[in-house]
Protein backbone atom coordinates (compact mmCIF):
# COMPACT_ATOMS: atom_id res chain seq x y z
CA UNK A 1 0.00 0.00 0.00
CA UNK A 2 1.44 3.42 -0.70
CA UNK A 3 0.06 5.74 1.85
CA UNK A 4 0.26 9.55 0.87
CA UNK A 5 0.52 12.10 3.74
CA UNK A 6 -2.52 14.09 3.60
CA UNK A 7 -1.50 16.45 6.65
CA UNK A 8 -0.05 19.95 4.85
CA UNK A 9 -2.81 21.37 3.30
CA UNK A 10 -4.27 24.84 3.63
CA UNK A 11 -7.73 22.95 4.37
CA UNK A 12 -6.71 22.03 7.55
CA UNK A 13 -7.23 25.11 9.79
CA UNK A 14 -3.72 24.49 11.72
CA UNK A 15 -2.22 24.28 8.68
CA UNK A 16 -3.92 27.13 7.33
CA UNK A 17 -3.32 29.81 9.70
CA UNK A 18 0.73 28.06 9.88
CA UNK A 19 0.21 29.06 5.60
CA UNK A 20 -0.98 32.51 6.81
CA UNK A 21 1.60 32.93 9.74
CA UNK A 22 4.46 32.00 7.97
CA UNK A 23 5.20 29.06 11.09
CA UNK A 24 7.49 27.19 9.57
CA UNK A 25 8.03 24.89 12.69
CA UNK A 26 4.90 23.30 12.21
CA UNK A 27 4.99 23.22 9.29
CA UNK A 28 8.52 21.17 9.29
CA UNK A 29 6.94 18.96 12.40
CA UNK A 30 3.96 18.02 10.64
CA UNK A 31 6.25 17.00 7.78
CA UNK A 32 8.68 14.83 9.51
CA UNK A 33 6.11 13.40 11.52
CA UNK A 34 5.03 11.86 8.45
CA UNK A 35 7.84 10.82 7.14
CA UNK A 36 8.88 9.21 10.51
CA UNK A 37 5.00 7.52 10.22
CA UNK A 38 6.03 5.74 6.68
CA UNK A 39 4.96 7.82 4.36
CA UNK A 40 5.75 7.24 0.92
CA UNK A 41 4.17 10.28 0.01
CA UNK A 42 4.02 14.28 1.11
CA UNK A 43 0.62 15.85 -0.18
CA UNK A 44 1.71 19.70 -0.86
CA UNK A 45 -1.76 21.75 -0.61
CA UNK A 46 -1.11 25.44 -0.73
CA UNK A 47 -5.46 25.55 -0.80
CA UNK A 48 -5.38 29.32 -0.94
CA UNK A 49 -6.70 31.85 -2.91
CA UNK A 50 -5.31 31.85 -6.30
CA UNK A 51 -3.24 35.11 -6.68
CA UNK A 52 -1.16 33.45 -4.12
CA UNK A 53 -0.94 29.96 -4.34
CA UNK A 54 2.19 29.72 -6.20
CA UNK A 55 4.37 31.53 -4.03
CA UNK A 56 2.63 29.54 -0.96
CA UNK A 57 3.35 25.97 -2.55
CA UNK A 58 7.42 27.41 -3.57
CA UNK A 59 7.46 28.34 0.16
CA UNK A 60 6.56 24.84 1.04
CA UNK A 61 7.84 23.14 -1.48
CA UNK A 62 11.58 24.67 -0.03
CA UNK A 63 10.33 23.72 3.99
CA UNK A 64 9.40 20.27 3.45
CA UNK A 65 12.36 19.45 1.36
CA UNK A 66 14.86 20.54 3.52
CA UNK A 67 13.85 18.68 6.40
CA UNK A 68 13.35 15.53 4.23
CA UNK A 69 13.92 13.32 1.17
CA UNK A 70 10.34 11.20 0.96
CA UNK A 71 8.74 12.67 -2.37
CA UNK A 72 6.36 15.09 -2.52
CA UNK A 73 2.81 15.02 -3.89
CA UNK A 74 2.24 18.81 -5.23
CA UNK A 75 -1.79 19.38 -5.23
CA UNK A 76 -3.88 21.85 -6.58
CA UNK A 77 -6.91 21.84 -8.88
CA UNK A 78 -5.12 24.53 -10.91
CA UNK A 79 -3.00 22.18 -13.59
CA UNK A 80 -1.51 25.83 -15.16
CA UNK A 81 0.12 26.21 -11.71
CA UNK A 82 1.01 22.44 -11.42
CA UNK A 83 2.80 22.79 -14.54
CA UNK A 84 4.64 25.55 -13.77
CA UNK A 85 5.52 24.74 -10.74
CA UNK A 86 7.20 21.15 -12.65
CA UNK A 87 8.58 23.20 -15.50
CA UNK A 88 10.44 25.92 -12.99
CA UNK A 89 12.04 23.20 -11.51
CA UNK A 90 11.19 23.78 -7.66
CA UNK A 91 10.93 19.99 -6.53
CA UNK A 92 14.29 18.39 -6.36
CA UNK A 93 13.45 14.58 -6.83
CA UNK A 94 10.43 13.46 -8.87
CA UNK A 95 7.58 12.96 -7.03
CA UNK A 96 3.09 13.06 -8.00
CA UNK A 97 1.00 15.20 -9.34
CA UNK A 98 -2.50 15.58 -7.87
CA UNK A 99 -4.58 15.90 -10.21
CA UNK A 100 -5.62 15.70 -13.52
CA UNK A 101 -9.40 14.72 -14.45
CA UNK A 102 -11.61 15.37 -17.46
CA UNK A 103 -12.78 18.70 -17.19
CA UNK A 104 -11.18 21.27 -19.71
CA UNK A 105 -7.69 20.52 -21.05
CA UNK A 106 -6.12 19.25 -17.65
CA UNK A 107 -5.32 15.88 -18.48
CA UNK A 108 -3.19 17.94 -22.20
CA UNK A 109 -1.53 20.36 -19.57
CA UNK A 110 0.34 17.69 -17.53
CA UNK A 111 0.42 14.17 -19.10
CA UNK A 112 2.59 15.62 -21.87
CA UNK A 113 5.25 17.20 -19.48
CA UNK A 114 5.47 14.35 -16.89
CA UNK A 115 5.49 10.88 -20.46
CA UNK A 116 8.89 9.47 -20.03
CA UNK A 117 9.75 10.72 -16.43
CA UNK A 118 9.42 8.95 -13.24
CA UNK A 119 6.85 11.17 -12.28
CA UNK A 120 3.35 9.98 -10.82
CA UNK A 121 0.06 11.99 -10.97
CA UNK A 122 -3.88 11.32 -9.95
CA UNK A 123 -6.39 11.57 -11.60
CA UNK A 124 -10.05 12.13 -10.47
CA UNK A 125 -12.77 11.28 -11.86
CA UNK A 126 -15.34 14.35 -12.56
CA UNK A 127 -15.84 16.16 -15.72
CA UNK A 128 -17.16 19.41 -16.00
CA UNK A 129 -20.29 18.33 -14.92
CA UNK A 130 -18.82 17.56 -11.62
CA UNK A 131 -18.14 14.57 -9.55
CA UNK A 132 -20.90 12.10 -10.29
CA UNK A 133 -22.57 10.03 -7.95
CA UNK A 134 -22.77 6.69 -10.62
CA UNK A 135 -19.87 4.50 -10.21
CA UNK A 136 -20.70 3.86 -13.77
CA UNK A 137 -19.98 7.10 -15.15
CA UNK A 138 -16.75 7.65 -12.72
CA UNK A 139 -15.86 4.05 -14.69
CA UNK A 140 -16.39 6.06 -17.82
CA UNK A 141 -14.41 9.19 -16.99
CA UNK A 142 -11.51 6.99 -15.67
CA UNK A 143 -11.07 5.29 -18.66
CA UNK A 144 -10.73 8.30 -20.75
CA UNK A 145 -7.84 9.23 -18.18
CA UNK A 146 -6.20 6.21 -18.82
CA UNK A 147 -6.61 6.01 -22.62
CA UNK A 148 -5.60 10.09 -22.85
CA UNK A 149 -2.31 9.16 -20.30
CA UNK A 150 -0.96 6.07 -22.60
CA UNK A 151 -1.41 8.33 -26.19
CA UNK A 152 0.48 11.00 -24.09
CA UNK A 153 3.29 8.19 -23.51
CA UNK A 154 2.46 8.01 -19.47
CA UNK A 155 3.60 5.22 -18.12
CA UNK A 156 -0.09 3.81 -16.52
CA UNK A 157 1.85 1.90 -13.64
CA UNK A 158 2.58 5.89 -12.52
CA UNK A 159 -1.36 6.93 -12.93
CA UNK A 160 -3.36 6.91 -9.91
CA UNK A 161 -7.21 6.61 -10.83
CA UNK A 162 -9.09 8.56 -7.86
CA UNK A 163 -12.90 7.72 -8.03
CA UNK A 164 -13.62 10.16 -5.55
CA UNK A 165 -14.64 8.84 -2.28
CA UNK A 166 -18.56 9.85 -1.19
CA UNK A 167 -19.85 10.69 2.30
CA UNK A 168 -21.64 7.67 3.92
CA UNK A 169 -23.67 9.78 5.55
CA UNK A 170 -25.49 11.70 1.99
CA UNK A 171 -24.37 8.18 0.23
CA UNK A 172 -25.46 4.55 2.14
CA UNK A 173 -23.95 3.03 -1.36
CA UNK A 174 -20.60 4.91 -0.74
CA UNK A 175 -18.20 1.81 0.30
CA UNK A 176 -19.63 -1.02 -2.40
CA UNK A 177 -19.79 2.32 -5.02
CA UNK A 178 -15.77 2.60 -4.22
CA UNK A 179 -15.18 -1.07 -3.98
CA UNK A 180 -17.14 -1.61 -7.82
CA UNK A 181 -14.70 1.57 -9.14
CA UNK A 182 -11.56 -0.12 -8.06
CA UNK A 183 -12.31 -3.56 -9.50
CA UNK A 184 -13.44 -2.22 -12.90
CA UNK A 185 -10.85 0.12 -12.90
CA UNK A 186 -8.06 -2.37 -12.46
CA UNK A 187 -9.88 -4.51 -15.07
CA UNK A 188 -9.83 -2.61 -17.64
CA UNK A 189 -5.87 -1.41 -17.07
CA UNK A 190 -4.57 -3.71 -14.80
CA UNK A 191 -1.28 -1.92 -14.23
CA UNK A 192 -3.47 1.53 -13.59
CA UNK A 193 -3.59 2.27 -9.46
CA UNK A 194 -6.26 2.81 -7.54
CA UNK A 195 -6.17 5.51 -4.61
CA UNK A 196 -9.03 7.33 -2.52
CA UNK A 197 -8.88 9.71 0.08
CA UNK A 198 -10.10 7.64 2.93
CA UNK A 199 -11.21 9.50 5.23
CA UNK A 200 -13.98 11.48 2.86
CA UNK A 201 -15.95 8.42 3.74
CA UNK A 202 -16.93 9.51 7.26
CA UNK A 203 -17.83 12.91 6.67
CA UNK A 204 -20.68 13.94 9.77
CA UNK A 205 -20.49 10.63 11.14
CA UNK A 206 -20.11 9.60 15.02
CA UNK A 207 -16.65 8.13 15.76
CA UNK A 208 -15.19 8.92 12.64
CA UNK A 209 -11.93 6.64 12.98
CA UNK A 210 -13.86 3.13 12.71
CA UNK A 211 -15.46 4.09 9.93
CA UNK A 212 -12.48 5.46 8.32
CA UNK A 213 -10.66 2.22 9.27
CA UNK A 214 -13.03 -0.59 7.55
CA UNK A 215 -12.86 1.62 4.52
CA UNK A 216 -9.84 0.87 4.31
CA UNK A 217 -9.92 -2.60 4.89
CA UNK A 218 -12.56 -2.86 2.51
CA UNK A 219 -10.93 -1.02 -0.38
CA UNK A 220 -7.59 -3.19 0.18
CA UNK A 221 -9.46 -6.65 -0.10
CA UNK A 222 -11.07 -4.83 -3.01
CA UNK A 223 -8.13 -3.97 -4.61
CA UNK A 224 -6.86 -0.10 -3.75
CA UNK A 225 -3.07 0.21 -4.24
CA UNK A 226 -2.92 3.83 -2.46
CA UNK A 227 -4.24 6.08 -0.20
CA UNK A 228 -4.46 9.60 0.49
CA UNK A 229 -4.87 9.41 4.48
CA UNK A 230 -2.60 11.09 7.69
CA UNK A 231 0.24 8.16 8.21
CA UNK A 232 0.49 9.33 12.09
CA UNK A 233 -2.74 7.43 12.52
CA UNK A 234 -1.96 4.34 14.66
CA UNK A 235 -5.01 2.90 13.85
CA UNK A 236 -5.60 3.45 10.42
CA UNK A 237 -1.37 2.03 9.92
CA UNK A 238 -2.09 -0.57 12.30
CA UNK A 239 -5.17 -1.38 9.31
CA UNK A 240 -3.21 -0.83 6.56
CA UNK A 241 -0.24 -3.33 8.21
CA UNK A 242 -2.96 -5.85 9.10
CA UNK A 243 -4.52 -6.13 5.66
CA UNK A 244 -1.71 -6.52 3.62
CA UNK A 245 -0.67 -9.62 6.29
CA UNK A 246 -3.86 -11.34 6.21
CA UNK A 247 -4.21 -10.80 2.01
CA UNK A 248 -0.86 -12.34 1.89
CA UNK A 249 1.06 -9.10 0.94
CA UNK A 250 3.45 -9.29 3.56
CA UNK A 251 3.85 -13.27 3.74
CA UNK A 252 4.30 -14.32 7.14
CA UNK A 253 3.70 -10.79 8.83
CA UNK A 254 7.45 -9.39 8.70
CA UNK A 255 5.95 -5.81 7.61
CA UNK A 256 3.60 -6.13 10.25
CA UNK A 257 5.75 -7.42 13.08
CA UNK A 258 8.62 -4.92 12.62
CA UNK A 259 6.19 -1.85 12.54
CA UNK A 260 4.54 -2.76 15.52
CA UNK A 261 8.42 -2.91 16.97
CA UNK A 262 9.00 0.64 15.77
CA UNK A 263 5.70 2.21 17.19
CA UNK A 264 3.93 2.87 14.35
CA UNK A 265 0.73 1.23 15.78
CA UNK A 266 -0.92 -0.51 18.34
CA UNK A 267 1.09 1.27 21.31
CA UNK A 268 0.94 4.99 22.87
CA UNK A 269 3.61 7.11 21.23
Amino acid sequence: MIIIGEKINGAIPSIKQAIAERNEALIIERTLAQAKAGAHFLDCAPSTATEIEYETMVWLIGLMQGCTDVPLCIDSPNAALLARILEDGHVKKPGMVNSVNEEGTKCETIFPLIAGTPWEVVGLTCDQDGIPADPKKKVEIAKRIIDKADKFGVALNQLHIDPCVMALATMPSAMEDFAYCIENIHAYAPAVKVTGAISNISFDMPARKYVNMNCMAYAMAAGLDSAIMDPCSQDMMGTVYACEALRMKDKGGRKYNRAYRKGLFGQKK
